[in-house]
């Protein structure tokens, strides 16, 4: 039963000329002083979704974005600062990218926000898929097996930091503590202070892969599935409820996994597509090359494998994915109904700003679905 939404804002300034025919994605170049308008959209989201009802704004990590779609380096400094804003707005990390930080470093500066909001952060980790920042800052990432190999002892490392009163550790990548003298005696353990104070923490990662579910499911980690095909979405669910029942965990089907969906309200279904479709096609024209179109074809292969598209959806192919809703709310009350009863422990439902779409028109959009959706769901909540 679906009890609570968010919205994923991944960091895009207002992009000017969006869509098929515009600006080539490349080609973009900003100067600081626009690049920093996203940390104003940022306050104005948060203030808005928190008098609104929404649950949770998540946010992603990235680097060196010059080009201006995802420009928040730092999710747990900027949570923080958007806590200090708002009155009851969760804010979650989506997500840190654990290759980036030394694993010590991310765990206390969650522990610290943790104290300092009262918990009002939410903990997300991912792998990374951008060479550009994974590699520049010394870590792997075209090699996924090294990527892989990396991510799970660093989050070895921070569930320690997370759970024990002190710990060790000695993998490939890290040798903690280091073994010197420290007044007048020789290290043998350390403790991360502070611990935070919400525990057990709620850790969220996204899920792309089987290798993933089956990672997530074993060490308790929750699952964000987000803007992918339904017949993948099926796929993912019910092989996470498998993996986390061979670990003892007997879920429902979606319990434990949010489902990420595009939208967009209007007056038909028709006027709505024709709103969005700039803004959609905008998103992809960034996101395609990195391989995030995950729909799949008549035959039900994945899209970029051999004999399937691999290319830019249009947004008719996302509404018939039942990737993305357009229409009048009615219609997306159902969608959303039909999404229960497919997946009855689902509880968790994240909204994404399309990329290029001026703040004002997403204003009016979370508005609209706040007064005219979200009401069906939180009073059976």
């Amino acid at each position: 039963m679906i009890k609570r939404f968010s919205v994923l804002y991944v960091g895009q300034i207002d992009l000017e000329n969006p869509g098929v025919d515009g600006t080539p994605a490349d080609e973009r170049r900003y100067p600081n002083e626009k690049l920093i308008e996203a940390y104003g959209n940022a306050e104005n989201l948060a203030k808005h979704m928190d008098e609104l009802g929404y649950y949770c704004m998540w946010t992603a990590e990235h680097h060196f974005q010059r080009e201006g779609y995802e420009v928040f380096p730092n999710l747990i400094l900027q949570g923080v600062h958007l806590a200090g804003i708002t009155k009851q707005l969760k804010f979650g990390s989506g997500f840190n990218v654990v290759p980036n930080w030394h694993p010590i470093r991310l765990a206390e500066d969650y522990a610290m926000a943790d104290i300092m909001t009262k918990g009002r952060l939410i903990f997300g980790v991912g792998r990374g898929y951008q060479s550009r920042e994974v590699e520049t800052f010394g870590s792997p990432v075209i090699d996924n097996d090294a990527n892989k190999e990396l991510f799970e002892e660093q989050m070895e490392i921070i569930f320690k930091c997370f759970n024990e009163d002190s710990f060790t550790h000695e993998g490939k990548h890290y040798s903690l503590p280091a073994h010197v003298p420290f007044r007048g005696y020789e290290v043998q353990d350390i403790t991360m202070v502070p611990k935070p104070i919400n525990t057990p923490v709620e850790i969220w990662q996204p899920v792309a892969s089987g290798r993933t579910l089956e990672y997530i499911a074993r060490k308790g980690i929750k699952g964000v599935v987000a803007l992918t095909g339904d017949v993948l979405v099926n796929q993912l669910f019910n092989t996470y409820k498998d993996f986390a029942a061979e670990e003892g965990r007997n879920l429902s089907l979606g319990q434990d996994m949010a489902l990420g969906i595009g939208f967009c309200l209007g007056d038909s279904e028709r006027e709505a597509m024709d709103k969005v479709r700039p803004y959609h096609d905008e998103r992809y024209k960034w996101f395609a090359p990195f391989g995030f179109v995950r729909y799949t074809d008549s035959e039900g292969r994945a899209w970029g494998t051999p004999g399937a598209p691999s290319r830019a959806p249009t947004i008719e192919e996302g509404i018939e994915q039942k990737v993305w809703y357009c229409g009048e709310p009615e219609g997306c009350i159902k969608f959303l109904h039909e999404m229960e009863e497919r997946y009855p422990g689902l509880e968790d439902v994240i909204l994404q700003w399309p990329e290029a779409m001026p703040w004002e028109m997403y204003k009016d959009q979370l508005s609209r679905f706040a007064k005219d959706v979200m009401p069906e769901f939180t009073k059976q909540a």
